[in-house]
């Protein structure tokens, strides 16, 4: 699975990275509508014990498929996802949840966006407002944009998301960042402690009767709430003398 030859080398190079965990339901559906708008797909299979392997190996359209013998969490299966994308040579990994609740139908969005600026990390933005969405990840979600800002002085709609482009040769955190959930907004305060540009691109949600979710709000939530203390604490010492000293180098 690797780009075509003819290429130009500085052209963007994307691949759709999809971590999946006992998401059997809608894995496929997920896999195919992102198929339809970008070709070249890894999936991670985070330990399912449900029909993934099974279904992933009769996938109609091909995957590159990274196995974990057991469950490890979404930080090591996005480290693990951009890990394969390198070596398939790709500049920038498109991660979309397996759940469902994004629509592949809005990546070009997404892709135009990072096409206008390759060196920056594009983050889908879900309404908040969507009837559909859980209370607790609402207030999760809020929760962890307010300490972002804090953190970092950047305001962002959505810290928690999971469709984005990351540009692999620029993203910060990677090999520091936790395995569950909170990966997610570590590698954001740590790209934007490093200066990586952050743009939001507004995108739809959905919920599926059938969509697996396993953030669990109250554990998760303390663990986001004991995360945001620690990076409080390294802000102090580290990222906002570096993102000042940044602008004063500008």
């Amino acid at each position: 699975m690797r780009p075509k030859a003819d290429k130009r080398l500085d052209e963007p190079r994307f691949c759709a990275v999809i971590p999946t965990y006992n998401n059997a339901g809608t894995l496929l559906d997920v896999v195919r509508r992102t198929h339809a708008q970008l070709p070249d797909i890894v999936v991670v299979d985070d330990g399912s014990t449900d029909r993934t392997a099974e279904l992933l190996a009769a996938s109609p359209v091909p995957v590159r498929v990274v196995s974990h013998a057991r469950n490890q969490g979404k930080g090591r299966a996005l480290r693990d996802g951009f890990r394969a994308a390198r070596e398939g040579g790709f500049t920038h990994a498109v991660t979309i949840d397996a759940d469902g609740q994004h629509y592949p139908e809005d990546l070009p969005l997404l892709l135009a966006a990072s096409r206008e600026n390759p060196a920056a990390l594009i983050v889908g933005s879900r309404p908040f407002d969507h009837e559909g969405m859980p209370r607790g990840n609402t207030f999760a979600n809020r929760f962890s944009n307010f300490w972002f800002r804090v953190q970092t002085g950047v305001d962002l709609p959505d810290t928690q998301t999971g469709l984005r482009v990351y540009p692999l040769a620029r993203i910060r955190g990677e090999r520091c960042m936790t395995s569950r959930y909170e990966a997610e907004l570590e590698l954001l305060v740590a790209s934007a402690w490093a200066g990586v540009p952050l743009r939001p691109v507004t995108v739809r949600v959905d919920y599926p009767e059938d969509r697996v979710s396993h953030f669990r709000p109250t554990l998760d939530f303390l663990r986001i709430s004991l995360l945001n203390t620690v990076l409080c604490l390294v802000a102090v010492v580290y990222g906002w003398p570096r993102t000042l000293l940044g602008k004063l180098l500008r």
